[in-house]
């Protein structure tokens, strides 16, 4: 099976593990520790062009999961953590991982954080080095062992 073939698949898995669950992810904490790890994928090579940024913020809100949250601060909060990386990112990484850890209590949640970084990552077909690299910082900042969801 090509790489391709197995990150298309890898991220619709997470997708229908999500969709799964989506009754029990209705907190404020899921709701903003996704929204940082949303950002944080999509700044995880330093920089969001414009089409990156619009293609991520469809994928939020056509999200059968996100959809227990309104659409408009769903954006309001992802961009505002886009703003916290593009202005300086090793000083945005460190508030936007901390926004992840939010979800840190309830493991369920976490859980989900870290599938919507794949899948996100993952919705380009290409889940890169760098996108791999700031979701396994963010399993550690949930207390997840990275190797659970082969990163």
């Amino acid at each position: 099976m090509a790489l391709w073939d197995r990150i298309k698949d890898s991220a619709q898995t997470m997708q229908g593990q999500l969709v799964a669950k989506k009754n029990d992810l209705k907190s404020g904490a899921f709701r903003d520790a996704s929204m940082a790890m949303c950002a944080l994928v999509s700044a995880a090579d330093g920089s969001v062009d414009p089409s990156e940024r619009q293609r991520v913020a469809q994928l939020i809100t056509s999200n059968e999961v996100l959809q227990n949250f309104p659409a408009d601060d769903l954006r309001r909060r992802f961009e505002a953590n886009l703003d916290k990386l593009t202005s300086d990112f090793d000083f945005g990484k460190v508030g936007v991982l901390q926004e992840i850890a939010k979800a840190k209590k309830k493991p369920a949640e976490a859980r989900a954080v870290i599938q919507i970084g794949i899948v996100i990552g993952g919705a380009d077909g290409d889940f890169d080095k760098d996108e791999q690299g700031v979701v396994r910082e963010a399993c550690f900042a949930l207390g997840l062992p990275p190797h659970e969801f082969d990163l």
